[in-house]
């Protein structure tokens, strides 16, 4: 056991530095896709509300191709997919190199792609519980369309859908071991590289494991905490 343990070391011939490397590029991953799969995700909500029938067709289609395929099709498709395209549009354009599109970049749009039409239905589920009288109360206070939609439809639809996307979040997180597909080198990718060398499956893909289960019950608690912060008016107003 003492000798399994010393591959983790961060001395010559351990793996620590390594599997440390792997897992910072693993939630860097995840921490990148949120920028964009968040908002994204609420403007496809209120594409698919609006009264007008383009963007909601574009909102659904988004919804449903990302929704429907794989996850690791979705990635291969995107990386090589992209790589392609460039490819051709610089030949016509008289570049004969090759092109190659950063893997790191590649995986972050393909998952944020992927989280933004899984929680664009998180956003749709958290309107429904919005009463009519709340836009009512802002128009009656003189409120513009804007500030009633950032001071008092966003934050109720932020509690109403924050255990959902904390779900999309875990889904995220596992997500990301798919990147190693495309070589880069993340916290799966360091792993199977270990298992390769040592001869030490069980052992590896156990830290792993922890190192994914860490993860997981780190983001719990942030979103635990993120919860109380946004129902602190209603623990108030309790008597």
């Amino acid at each position: 056991m003492i000798e399994q343990l010393s591959l983790l070391s961060f001395a010559s011939g351990g793996w620590g530095q390594a599997l440390l490397a792997g897992a910072l590029v693993t939630i860097s991953l995840a921490l990148a896709c949120l920028p964009i799969g968040l908002p994204l995700g609420l403007a496809l909500a209120l594409a698919t509300r609006s009264p007008k029938r383009l963007p909601r067709a574009m909102a659904t289609v988004f919804s449903t191709v990302f929704r429907g395929l794989p996850e690791l099709l979705t990635l291969l498709i995107i990386y090589y997919g992209c790589q392609i395209a460039a490819q051709k549009i610089l030949a016509a354009m008289g570049y004969e190199g090759e092109v190659l599109i950063n893997t790191f970049i590649a995986a972050m749009v393909a998952f944020s792609f992927v989280f933004a039409a899984f929680s664009s239905e998180i956003w749709l589920g958290a309107f429904k519980t919005l009463a009519k009288g709340q836009y009512e109360a802002a128009s009656a206070l003189g409120l513009g369309k804007r500030t009633t939609f950032f001071k008092v439809v966003l934050p109720q639809l932020l509690r109403t859908a924050l255990p959902g996307l904390s779900n999309n979040w875990l889904s995220l997180l596992k997500d990301t071991s798919l990147v190693s597909t495309i070589s880069l080198v993340d916290l799966m990718r360091q792993t199977n590289l270990a298992v390769s060398v040592t001869k030490e499956p069980m052992f590896f893909y156990a830290v792993a494991c922890f190192g994914y289960l860490l993860f997981s019950a780190l983001s719990g608690r942030i979103f635990s905490l993120i919860e109380r912060h946004f129902s602190r008016h209603l623990r108030s107003a309790r008597p």
